[in-house]
């Protein structure tokens, strides 16, 4: 509650999630992988990606979500709902491409799975990181970060004045005419 109340400074690992938040931060494809658990991604990954809860749309996205390319593996059986566990964070944080993989692999370690399946596997990555390469920033987001983006802008506007969401919305115009994924993006060396 203290990070949705206060700057994530305060929060109470924000010291250890720093190192991964700027990592996040400055990586042009962030991959989140998972295997099942019951049906959905481990409580380690669930409790990883609730600290990053004030980053959501909602709350206090990075601009630079906007221009990312997200992945979301999982393996084992299940992989639909795991997969969209971690969908749903990237998404809600701003990433406009999303690709999502899951690998049935039958077995407990890297070096139990069949020979069949790791030839599949690497076909399935290769082909995925042909789409990364190609699918490269500048992104328009989709239909549907925008509507969320518009539903959120109207709920901020209208009834929910919620600090310090509603002055980070303010500090980057949100409220107004600016758009996240219209910052000007860091161009790298």
């Amino acid at each position: 509650w203290t990070c949705f109340n206060k700057d994530l400074t305060h929060c109470p690992h924000y010291k250890k999630l720093k190192p991964l938040m700027d990592a996040m931060d400055e990586a042009d494809v962030v991959i989140l992988a998972s295997p099942v658990y019951v049906y959905h991604a481990t409580g380690q990954m669930m409790a990883f990606l609730d600290h990053f809860g004030t980053r959501w749309m909602v709350h206090r996205p990075d601009a630079r979500a906007f221009q990312k390319q997200g992945v979301a593996i999982a393996t084992a059986a299940g992989m639909a709902s795991t997969t969209k566990d971690l969908y749903h964070s990237m998404f809600f944080w701003g990433y406009p491409r999303i690709y999502r993989m899951g690998f049935a692999v039958r077995a407990a370690k890297p070096s139990e799975i069949p020979e069949d399946i790791q030839k599949k596997i690497h076909q399935e990555t290769d082909r995925m990181a042909a789409k990364i390469r190609k699918n490269h920033a500048p992104f328009k987001p989709t239909l549907k970060t925008r509507m969320w983006f518009s539903m959120i802008r109207w709920m901020h506007k209208a009834f929910w004045k919620f600090e310090p969401d509603y002055g980070y919305w303010e500090e980057h115009g949100w409220h107004g005419k600016n758009r996240p994924w219209k910052a000007k993006r860091k161009k790298r060396g």
